[in-house]
């Protein structure tokens, strides 16, 4: 198993991150959480790795005959990126897959999918052995159940995985805000993705600050 070192912060330099099967059929099965904050999650993170500059693997299964098309709502934030398709639930037992993630290079890896028990677990575990370093992100990804999503991350982190979220990994990204050349982008992340956070950035910006309201 890989030692994960547990203290050593995210760096946008050293991480790749995977978006697994988010298309229209598996969202239909995720009810361990709602799925418009679910979606709004997922965005939210695709948006970050943009700003950021992450180089970004996007991967579905069985588009035409079963699962439907990657969403558009995150596709089209990469340019309409090449989706790499696949029969296997286990994106990591695809050739194509791995070969990516080996071009790209990056041993940390950033992993959300759909659903938590299937195609997020079976490649976190299978990168993990391979001696990759692995994040999953627990509220950008969605099982069948709060019960089978929960007991999905306790195996991922009992093999050594990290349970992270959207907006953590963002953050810890971006960590300084005299980091200005992703000042706006960030901020205008959390103005619409983060919920009252947002509303209190919103806030200060136009009644502390006197600047005008977000258009």
């Amino acid at each position: 198993m890989p030692k994960v070192d547990y203290v050593e912060l995210l760096e946008p330099g050293d991480c790749s991150v995977i978006f697994i099967d988010f298309q229209p059929q598996m969202f239909f099965g995720v009810a361990s959480m709602d799925r418009q904050l679910l979606l709004n999650n997922v965005v939210a993170l695709a948006k970050a790795a943009k700003v950021f500059n992450l180089p970004v693997i996007l991967t579905g299964i069985e588009s035409k005959s079963f699962s439907g098309y990657f969403l558009p709502q995150i596709h089209k934030i990469f340019e309409y990126q090449k989706v790499i398709e696949r029969s296997s639930m286990n994106s990591w037992e695809d050739k194509k897959f791995v070969a990516e993630v080996e071009r790209i290079g990056r041993k940390r890896l950033i992993i959300c999918a759909l659903w938590t028990e299937v195609c997020l677990c079976f490649p976190v575990l299978s990168a993990l052995k391979a001696g990759y370093e692995v994040y999953f992100v627990a509220d950008a990804s969605g099982g069948t159940s709060p019960e089978i999503h929960e007991k999905a991350c306790q195996r991922m982190i009992q093999a050594g995985a990290v349970p992270v979220t959207w907006q953590q990994v963002m953050l810890e990204f971006q960590r300084d805000w005299a980091r200005k050349e992703t000042y706006d982008a960030v901020i205008d992340i959390i103005k619409t993705h983060s919920g009252a956070y947002g509303f209190g950035v919103e806030y200060a910006y136009t009644m502390v600050h006197k600047q005008a309201p977000s258009k």
